[in-house]
């Protein structure tokens, strides 16, 4: 009990020190907008994500207005007319004999503008499809994917670990060997082996279970290596011996006393590894073999951005990048700031 009092103690005081420091609570605050965003993206957003019009193809941001000959009036926006320049590049004027009312709480949705105007906060992509929309849609997969894909991979490993430390000999060495076997491909080729072991006529539903199940395949066996050293010697400990000599069955003991005592270390690398599997979703989906569009994840998003030309003409098919990279920082410094208030080594 006392050992238990004292693991609860240190986990108490390692969120204390957690909450006090700035950076990390902002993170996390961050994170909570991007999730509850991603969550409400069938309010929020003004389209659904496969809702296109290529006569808008890479329209640029539209502007709200408020002021109409010399007059304030309701939120508001212009039309937009395609055009082409002297060098034969694509260029929408406005058009002030089109107004559209921007409209909240309508249809559903947070806000929108009636046909046949279009509002494009953050602009188009190449079929005429609101950024915006597409961003949040695709945030649900990013995101979710990343979460999943560690809640898999870390029971994988932590019972696999837990097993093979706590039972050693045989167990332990086969299982050590299936982890080096996982271990010794590198993460991102192991990836691409197993999407392509996938068929190639799944639907979009099918594929993104494929990805969360390869993303968990490819972190589980670090984890198990380190778990599996932990687990060897919390095995020797007083109060994993007496639930033994009170014969409480050892899958009990691994999971009630063993494996709690592991908690410090795997919060804090659980949230280090979400990061990743973000990055991983994003780098299979920008090489085609991740989500397939019309379905928008973060990663395919970007794809659009994979040629020069595209990005010098609409900058703003970028953004998905830069939401990853708030994804990616705010997943990294709270692993860190876990990472430090719970190490032993610190709080003890």
């Amino acid at each position: 009990m006392k050992k238990i009092f004292n693991h609860n103690s240190r986990i108490e005081q390692a969120f204390a020190s957690f909450h006090c420091n700035r950076l990390s609570m902002l993170c996390l605050w961050v994170l909570v907008i991007l999730y509850g965003l991603a969550i409400f993206a069938d309010f929020i957003c003004p389209y659904s994500y496969k809702d296109e019009d290529r006569d808008f193809s890479y329209c640029p941001p539209t502007a709200v207005e408020f002021w109409d000959h010399g007059r304030w009036e309701r939120p508001f926006v212009h039309g937009r007319a395609l055009t082409f320049n002297s060098v034969h590049r694509r260029v929408y004027v406005i058009d002030l004999s089109r107004k559209y009312p921007l409209h909240f709480l309508k249809g559903g949705r947070l806000f929108t503008v009636d046909a046949p105007g279009r509002f494009y906060l953050w602009g188009a992509d190449a079929r005429g499809r609101d950024l915006f929309s597409r961003v949040w849609y695709g945030a649900r997969i990013s995101l979710s994917i990343g979460l999943l894909g560690v809640a898999i991979s870390f029971i994988l490993g932590l019972l696999i670990g837990g097993i093979a430390g706590y039972y050693g000999g045989w167990v332990d060495r086969v299982l050590m060997r299936l982890c080096e076997m996982f271990m010794m491909i590198p993460g991102f080729y192991l990836m691409l082996a197993l999407r392509a072991a996938v068929p190639e006529n799944f639907n979009s539903v099918q594929v993104y279970v494929s990805v969360v199940v390869i993303l968990s395949l490819i972190g589980w066996a670090s984890l198990a290596r380190i778990i599996r050293g932990m687990a060897l010697s919390l095995r020797e400990r007083d109060f994993v011996l007496v639930a033994k000599s009170l014969g409480v069955p050892d899958i009990v003991i691994i999971l009630k006393h063993i494996l709690p005592q592991t908690v410090s270390y795997s919060m804090a690398t659980l949230m280090l590894t979400v990061s990743s599997y973000i990055l991983a979703e994003a780098g299979l989906s920008v090489v085609g073999l991740g989500i397939q569009d019309p379905v928008p994840s973060w990663g395919n998003l970007l794809s659009d951005a994979m040629g020069i030309v595209p990005v010098i003409f609409a900058p703003w098919i970028l953004l998905p990048g830069l939401f990853i990279f708030i994804a990616v920082m705010c997943f990294n410094v709270i692993g860190d700031t876990l990472r430090d208030a719970l190490d032993p080594m610190f709080r003890d």
